[in-house]
């Protein structure tokens, strides 16, 4: 597939391909480099733009959070006096202990990428802690995170291992006898331990990995294989990739076969025979999977796991992510091409695009092509830099995409989302990608100000870019002349270049998306690439009639108000023959345009998406001709009246089957499992169990809506509110090929002074209550005045 693809439809859209597909390969030379590796962190130094005031954003953020609160648990479980208050949030939930793991690799990778004095001590404290901690279990074991027994009480999570090594073994989507992720947290303590070696020269830290993977193997030993793949039906993070770098790092046999073990049949087989059945699949719980097996691939050489981890990131760039390079609705993957119907307010979990980059540098890494880093530098502009608040360093767990939605951030120390702790690590590198290498030959892969030390030679990267076009590159020191080449990447979106050697027009050779520029260098030399950041827009996936206006590499979204005060306007559509031509430039250089006309119901102000982390947004605009916009307006403005109505009148809204509402709700549930089923989310309970969860409630008449898929047969069940039955339900499969809304009058006195409400849901013996896709209390419409 070409990399420059005009997209088909309407004359005079200019709908340009943005990152989907292959790079167009270039007649072939001999001596393009078939492989790369990026620079080290520490050779890289970003001078001043918007990625350096991310970066610096976060380092203030780490420096004021405490090692000893993240080591609480961990401290409390061996037996050793606490140093710390524990965290909040997520912290202080079964998941306690990940934020530690992520903290120790945002720490050395912040200090290798700064060379700031202040954050290694911090690194080798850590370190020294987890081998204290280490020896008083006595047995290799460290962790933080815990168990929730029947009765609700929290104990140390250490206690599930032996039920697991009996077979007693309970897995379901994130619970892991009783325990959230157990495996994905220390896949994360891994990372940590392994980030502090390689990043910080913390020589301690391979010791502590070794002992915690002794204890994990013996766990593992005393299981099946179909035992072990019960485990793995719980989220396990990337736990194979973990064994793969113990292994590369040791060199021992054993670490390599635990890693092979840790492979989950159900998502891995169909990958590897190149099926696509991704939709409904939580997005983030998958990519870390594949990213082990990208590892296995580079240390043994397995072909099908390298052919598996291409083809996974194949659908995802190109089938399954939106315009900002995100992907998942309410973290989860649907259907192929069907980005139009998923433009959500839970669009765009920041982990899952925080994991994808790490899979596509290894992609990269293996057969160097410019297609690769198209995607990567539209998610890394797009979702990682709009993901953080650069005035308080906090971090949003989604990205929504959905016009009119805010940005919602974490706080300084009571969520800890995984969201929040990826954010750490993905601000603490924003120089990693930059700059790659093969031999005699320089990688220029992301246009980002910056100094690179390379083979004794210094250069440096100066530029506007994204907001400007031109690209300066300068050889600040350099020993004596040498040959060397530089390859710059050109971008798909590029519909020309131009390029300048020390001033003069230069003829360099292209392959497989880059610029090849080979000669003797010498210090002082110069050259600029320029690219012209033209305006274009993009389809969503399944549907030409909605669109997203870009210029370069950036997304522009249009501005519909601060983020601190409600939007009550409709989502809001392009009307034209050719919009594009009807966006005027208010500032290019800040990359401010404005619809002319084509807005509706007005003309809109456009900024680059990222930046409006304190402003509501819109990304995605229905694209209409004149004549299709008086036919559809009328229908348009219902459908957005109706839903604006409901979303006003509502109290709560409980998303089913999905890991943090469920949390947030203190689901609670016995013979229950969460369901996906065309792009949905929900959860059922069958004969003999429940799910509740808590809701919050007003005064006055309510209304309990609850959503099924209409050829649901043979659901009996009830619904009751504080105790109390409200609802007899039995589902016949009446409504095929629909999803369909029931509504439950609330007796009022059972809302009465209170702040919140129980609502169960229980089936009648021999039957299944549910699946329920969403749950939504609001209030009743005010009667009209006749």
């Amino acid at each position: 597939m070409q990399r420059r693809q005009l997209l088909q439809g309407a004359a005079g859209l200019g709908l340009m391909a943005g990152w989907h597909g292959a790079a167009h390969a270039r007649p072939a030379g001999t001596d393009f480099p078939s492989a790369a590796r990026a620079l080290p962190l520490s050779a890289v130094r970003l001078t001043p733009s918007i990625y350096a005031q991310a970066l610096q954003a976060n380092q203030a953020y780490l420096l004021r959070l405490n090692a000893d609160r993240f080591l609480h648990n961990y401290h409390r479980f061996a037996g050793l006096p606490t140093k710390g208050a524990i965290y909040g949030g997520w912290e202080s939930d079964t998941i306690a202990g990940e934020g530690l793991g992520h903290y120790l690799s945002a720490l050395s990778l912040m200090y290798a990428q700064t060379g700031n004095a202040a954050l290694k001590p911090r690194i080798d404290y850590i370190v020294a802690e987890l081998a204290r901690v280490q020896q008083a279990h006595g047995d290799g074991y460290v962790a933080g995170f815990m168990r929730k027994r029947a009765d609700g009480s929290l104990v140390d999570g250490r206690e599930i291992f032996p039920e697991i090594m009996r077979g007693e073994i309970k897995s379901a989507g994130f619970d892991l006898n009783g325990c959230w992720v157990p495996l994905y947290n220390w896949h994360k303590l891994f990372a940590g331990l392994f980030d502090a070696q390689t990043h910080a020269g913390n020589t301690q830290s391979l010791s502590v990995a070794l002992g915690l993977a002794g204890y994990i193997e013996r766990v593992f030993a005393a299981l099946s294989d179909d035992q072990v793949q019960q485990v793995l039906a719980c989220e396990h993070g990337g736990i194979n990739e973990s064994f793969a770098e113990l292994y590369a790092r040791s060199h021992d046999q054993r670490w390599l076969a635990l890693a092979r073990r840790l492979h989950h049949d159900k998502v891995m087989l169909p990958l590897a025979q190149g099926r696509d059945e991704l939709a409904n699949l939580h997005s983030n719980t998958q990519i870390p999977k594949l990213i082990g097996l990208a590892r296995l691939r580079e240390l043994d050489g397995r072909r099908s796991d390298g052919e598996a981890a291409e083809f996974f990131w194949r659908r995802v760039t190109q089938h399954h992510s939106y315009v900002i390079g995100g992907n998942g609705d309410r973290e989860y993957f649907f259907a192929p091409d069907s980005i139009a119907d998923h433009i959500t307010e839970q669009t765009c979990e920041a982990c899952a695009s925080y994991n994808m980059l790490k899979l596509t540098r290894h992609l990269y890494s293996w057969a160097p092509d410019a297609a690769y880093f198209d995607y990567y530098e539209r998610t890394h502009l797009n979702h990682i830099l709009a993901h953080q608040n650069p005035r308080t360093g906090m971090f949003t767990y989604m990205t929504p995409l959905m016009s009119g939605t805010a940005r919602e951030y974490s706080s300084e120390d009571n969520d800890f989302w995984c969201c929040v702790l990826s954010g750490m690590e993905s601000h603490a590198k924003h120089g990693d990608s930059i700059y790659w290498e093969q031999g005699d030959t320089l990688f220029v892969n992301l246009y980002i100000p910056s100094t690179v030390d390379w083979h004794n030679a210094r250069l440096e990267l100066n530029t506007r870019y994204p907001f400007e076009e031109d690209i300066d590159l300068t050889v600040r020191r350099l020993p004596g002349p040498r040959q060397f080449t530089l390859a710059l990447r050109l971008p798909a979106w590029a519909s020309s270049h131009t390029v300048l050697v020390n001033g003069k027009a230069h003829a360099a050779s292209q392959q497989k998306g880059y610029l090849l520029i080979r000669r003797r260098w010498r210090a002082g030399d110069t050259v600029r690439l320029s690219l012209p950041l033209a305006l274009r827009l993009e389809r969503a996936p399944g549907n030409e009639h909605v669109v997203a206006l870009l210029r370069g590499p950036m997304v522009l979204a249009a501005d519909l108000g601060a983020a601190d005060r409600p939007y009550s306007g409709l989502a809001p559509a392009l009307v034209g023959a050719n919009v594009l031509a009807a966006f005027a430039p208010t500032d290019k250089a800040q990359a401010v345009y404005r619809s002319v006309g084509t807005g509706r119901p007005a003309d809109m102000k456009f900024t680059p998406f990222f930046a409006q982390y304190d402003r509501r947004s819109a990304v995605y605009f229905n694209l209409y001709t004149d004549s299709e916009w008086a036919a559809a307006e009328v229908t348009f403005r219902q459908q957005e009246a109706r839903l604006k109505d409901l979303a006003e009148r509502s109290v709560d809204v409980m998303h089913l089957g999905e890991m943090q509402p469920e949390r947030d709700h203190a689901l609670q549930a016995e013979i229950s499992y969460p369901v996906a089923y065309r792009g949905r989310n929900g959860r059922d309970a069958r004969t003999g169990g429940y799910f509740s969860f808590s809701m919050k409630c007003a005064d006055g008449p309510l209304l309990l809506q609850a959503s099924y898929w209409g050829e649901e047969r043979n659901r009996d069940f009830y619904i009751s509110v504080d105790g109390q039955r409200i609802a007899h339900v039995v589902l016949d499969g009446s409504h095929p090929g629909v999803f369909i809304e029931q509504e439950y009058p609330v007796p009022e006195h059972l809302t009465r002074g209170k702040s919140s409400v129980v609502v169960r849901f229980d089936p009648e013996p021999g039957h299944t209550a549910g699946p329920v896709f969403g749950v939504r209390l609001f209030t009743q419409r005010a009667a009209v005045a006749s």
